[in-house]
């Protein structure tokens, strides 16, 4: 922050001073001058340290949260790795073959599973929920309950790997009413069980994604169909497969070359457009699919004994409450919303807490797995330090100004204040490990009680004082 502060005042300093010299002589004994007045009414400042409790919270059993929670343990802190559902692994539990080695999902999740569960530092809670989170970054007051009753813990960080949950296309091109029109994890559990693969396979891509309700892309959704297709391709190479598109996201070289794969084994890829999008035909069962080719500006006539819609990961449905349980925010998507994309790109501006997997966006398998081990470098790097250092120029209450009027509290972006019960009635009380430092408490509050160090309204307007007087 402060270095792009430097830039932007040397780069325009730099322009005054060359197309304005006497401007610029004048402006930087301004400064001068204001700097001196603060000055004055400066004093020693200590930087606030907090002791870190060695343990982590993982919520979410999915490859992303136990990667992160086998991470953790393995340099030697305990973890509560907490699953709302009755077996750990995710969504991977329903996929057949993993991309791009197409060996079977189970031999990589089964030996990982055991990883987990026999792990002497891992906690397993399954059909479990966070009920609550309480506290800041080093003594995080965590309660989770389930069907036998609740348990309370304390952790210093917390990651969350919620995960994504499949949308589920009701309504779109007669699901679920009819029985032959299936989404891809329906697929995943036909092909796992072996079915009997079907001479007409038609697979409508960004079904429920890239539209106004769900404007993003799903990303790996056309990894997995093109993956599906090459499988269906090799074990019945004379059945007809059809994927009908806006667009192929064949990200990065080995995609591209399963997308050649794929056109080799005689895969059509049709173009369709969102102004005229496919129709199923069928009333008890699909048995048709008519779609307009783009490229060649005519409608076509599909069989299909099978028609697979091609849908996005979204949120998972309790990732408000989560949002607002932990004060992180989530983006216009719902999904969680890190700190900044590209430099804090699995942190939230809540310290202590961190995020990975399809929690954050739709990820592939190696995309999570990495997201999992840097999220567990993060919330590791506090809890091996063992205390969190804090920057003095937090916010703090004069006592004797204040009234206890809330104003604050309701301010505070970061809940870093609460009120606190004493001898003459309620008074503010700033957490110095959870204040950033905004202003925005000082700016709001109606009797000068709420004053920022190194910024108090004294060497603020000793600074005014100085420049206008000039």
């Amino acid at each position: 922050k402060y270095l792009f502060e430097f830039v932007n005042i040397r780069e325009h300093c730099s322009w005054i001073h060359m197309h304005a010299p006497d401007e610029a002589t004048e402006k930087a004994q301004n400064l001068i001058r204001m700097g001196v007045a603060k000055a004055r009414y400066l004093e020693p400042q200590e930087e606030f340290q907090s002791d870190v409790y060695r343990a982590a919270l993982v919520i979410g059993g999915g490859v992303a949260g136990m990667k992160a929670a086998l991470n953790l343990a393995n340099q030697g802190f305990a973890v509560h790795l907490v699953e709302r559902e009755a077996e750990l692994g995710g969504l991977l539990r329903g996929v057949n073959k993993v991309f791009p080695t197409y060996d079977d999902a189970s031999e990589f999740l089964a030996p990982l599973i055991a990883q987990v569960e026999d792990h002497s530092r891992i906690t397993t809670y399954l059909r479990s929920e966070v009920e609550s989170v309480e506290g800041f970054i080093g003594h995080f007051q965590v309660r989770v309950t389930n069907e036998n009753g609740e348990a309370e813990f304390e952790v210093g960080t917390v990651i969350v790997a919620t995960g994504a949950q499949e949308f589920k296309p009701h309504g779109y091109y007669g699901y679920p009413m009819l029985p032959n029109v299936v989404t891809p994890l329906e697929l995943e559990e036909m092909l796992k069980k072996g079915f009997e693969l079907p001479q007409n396979v038609v697979m409508i891509h960004c079904v429920g994604a890239r539209i106004t309700e769900r404007p993003y892309c799903g990303r790996f959704c056309c990894t997995a169909a093109l993956k599906n297709a090459v499988l269906i391709k090799e074990q019945n190479p004379r059945a007809n497969v059809y994927i009908l598109q806006r667009d192929v996201m064949a990200y990065g070289e080995h995609i591209e070359r399963h997308y050649r794969r794929a056109m080799e084994l005689g895969v059509r890829f049709i173009r369709y457009g969102l102004d005229r999008p496919p129709e199923v035909i069928g009333v008890r069962q699909a048995r048709e699919v008519k779609v307009f080719h783009q490229l060649i500006g005519k409608e076509l006539t599909l069989p299909a004994d099978l028609v697979v819609l091609v849908t996005p990961l979204v949120p998972q449905s309790d990732s408000e409450r989560l949002s607002k349980m932990l004060k992180v925010p989530r983006g216009s998507e719902g999904f969680f919303l890190e700190a900044h994309l590209k430099l804090r790109p699995i942190e939230f501006a809540t310290d202590g807490v961190y995020l990975c997997g399809s929690a954050r966006y739709p990820s592939n398998i190696t995309e999570s797995v990495s997201q999992a081990y840097a999220a567990a470098a993060k919330a590791a790097t506090p809890m091996r330090q063992g205390f969190v250092q804090v920057e003095a120029i937090t916010a703090f209450s004069d006592e004797r100004l204040c009234t206890g009027c809330g104003t604050c509290v309701l301010v505070c972006p970061f809940s870093a204040i609460e009120l606190r019960a004493g001898e003459d009635g309620q008074r503010s009380w700033v957490n110095a490990t959870q204040c950033k430092g905004c202003g925005s408490c000082v700016a709001a509050c109606p009797n000068g009680a709420m004053q920022q160090r190194g910024f108090t309204d004294r060497q603020v307007l000793s600074m005014v004082e100085a420049l206008v007087s000039s």
